[in-house]
């Protein structure tokens, strides 16, 4: 494909975003307690990565801001439709499923993130959290311990969806979208 059949859809921060958070979440999941201080660094990264990818979404570049790909929970489910009917349109951006799916991987690792503060705080008294929750007792650590394991589960749940929606799509429109997350660029027609 020459050049001037692609166009730049995903800036450098995106697509260093993206391959960076998946490492660093991989990093955290994969230790636990185990290896703590590699978890803990790991969830530092995850946790400053979702704040940078929020603040992008709103000064980025157009693929990046989440006007460009927050749509009506309506559009979504049509497009959702038309997916499973083989008839999605294709979107140079994210489309409306995979941009519902990017807010919600945002919630789901920030109280991933945010319970794996508190967690620490209670059990280690270390981190941002323990001066507020140090000391706050065995229950509060076993709450917080429950919220941050089902988080991380959930956003493994999250994550193979969003695998197996990025292969749908790859395969529907003929297109390598992992590819283009690597190198940025996707033909520019359908």
């Amino acid at each position: 494909m020459n050049i001037e059949a692609k166009v730049k859809v995903w800036d450098p921060l995106v697509r260093i975003f993206h391959w960076t958070l998946v490492s660093a979440f991989v990093i955290a999941y994969v230790t636990e307690e185990e290896f703590l201080s590699l978890h803990v660094w790991a969830g530092y990264t995850v946790l400053s990565l979702v704040f940078l990818r929020i603040l992008w979404g709103f000064v980025g570049s157009r693929y990046a801001r989440f006007t460009d790909f927050v749509y009506s929970p309506q559009t979504v489910k049509q497009f959702l439709l038309d997916t499973v009917r083989l008839r999605a349109p294709r979107y140079l951006g994210h489309n409306p499923a995979g941009g519902a799916m990017i807010l919600v991987l945002i919630i789901a690792l920030l109280l991933t993130s945010l319970s794996g503060l508190a967690v620490y705080g209670v059990e280690d008294s270390a981190g941002p959290l323990a001066g507020m929750l140090a000391g706050t007792g065995e229950f509060w650590g076993d709450v917080f311990k429950g919220m941050h394991e089902f988080f991380a589960n959930f956003t493994v749940f999250l994550v193979l969806l969003h695998v197996a929606g990025v292969i749908v799509e790859s395969l529907i429109h003929g297109e390598n979208l992992v590819s283009a997350m690597w190198h940025g660029y996707k033909r520019r027609t359908n």
